[in-house]
């Protein structure tokens, strides 16, 4: 029963997504340690309870095959997103001050729908941060005149001072241990493992790969900018617009405005680092799981007693 709670848990965390999961998924994010033969035996004895339903080599909570149709578009898709992606990545890079580039959002998961986002994880050089992604933000204001700006979605800065992630949760452990390195050397691996304590929630959290698939040398024009603001006038900078753009944020989330998909404007901000708000939707997933899961424990314990009730 212990190991059947556990499965339901991964089903009910990825049916929020409308994602069902096949047997590798199921034994990446188990909480638990567990041989593929053990969890097919669970699986089938889920299966012929009626709790959970199998679609071709997927399973989930419910009996849509809808669901494993929009996965597979979804898997090329994001294939497709992926190439874009790396490219993307070795460019960003070069822009001063950044140490490591990694896909995030639902690219890292191999899953993208047809308007989806290409997210990026950013590590900086400590005491930089903002001036990196000033300069990176003013890159992504000119990708609107072409349209691509879908595909620099920067949305997450952390510097290497600070690359634990403090909320510690299903859904942080997850965000991590998906996490795709890009480019970048060893601040990537530096920050798997400030954040081991995933490990407590997934496992498989320290099988991942800790090392990005391309380490370029930094440019001469990266070198060149780092060297002019190495020094008091790059602090002084730095802390410059890193106020203000907290200033303008905070004024974005009082006048309450919306971003394309109409979502309130929020913007966690800090010497450290630059995030959106959690409260905007890491407890909206939080509050959706524990429902699901909830609703998935209370149909298992009715299926058993029917199951044994026919025996």
């Amino acid at each position: 029963m212990e190991l059947q709670t556990s499965i339901l848990k991964v089903m009910a965390y990825f049916d929020i997504f409308s994602y069902p999961v096949n047997l590798e998924d199921i034994q990446f994010f188990l909480d638990q340690e567990a041989p593929a033969p053990v969890l097919e035996k669970q699986l089938s004895l889920l299966m012929q309870e009626g709790r959970i339903f199998q679609l071709g080599d997927f399973y989930s909570l419910r009996d849509n095959p809808l669901l494993v149709e929009q996965r597979l578009a979804g898997r090329r898709h994001a294939d497709f997103l992926l190439d874009i992606a790396v490219r993307n990545s070795r460019f960003l890079y070069q822009f001063p001050f950044v140490r490591g580039i990694c896909i995030s959002g639902s690219l890292s998961k191999r899953c993208a729908g047809p308007n989806a986002d290409i997210d990026y994880f950013i590590i900086t050089q400590p005491g930089r941060l903002w001036i990196a992604r000033t300069i990176m933000h003013f890159y992504k204001k000119l990708t609107f005149l072409r349209g691509r700006q879908h595909r620099y979605c920067m949305n997450y800065y952390i510097d290497e001072e600070a690359l634990e992630i403090k909320e510690k949760n299903i859904f942080t452990a997850t965000e991590l241990i998906t996490l795709m390195p890009a480019s970048g050397g060893a601040s990537i691996t530096r920050l798997f493992r400030a954040n081991a304590w995933a490990s407590r929630f997934l496992p498989n959290y320290r099988r991942r790969p800790v090392k990005a698939s391309h380490h370029p040398k930094d440019s001469l024009l990266k070198q060149f900018i780092e060297f002019l603001f190495n020094n008091p006038m790059g602090k002084w900078l730095d802390n410059y617009l890193h106020q203000l753009t907290q200033r303008r944020w905070k004024q974005k989330e009082e006048e309450q405005r919306l971003d394309m998909k109409g979502i309130v404007l929020s913007l966690q901000c800090s010497k450290h680092f630059a995030r959106p708000n959690p409260a905007a939707f890491q407890q909206k997933v939080l509050s959706h799981f524990q429902n699901k899961l909830d609703q998935a424990l209370h149909t298992t314990s009715s299926a058993v007693k029917e199951y044994s009730n026919r025996q």
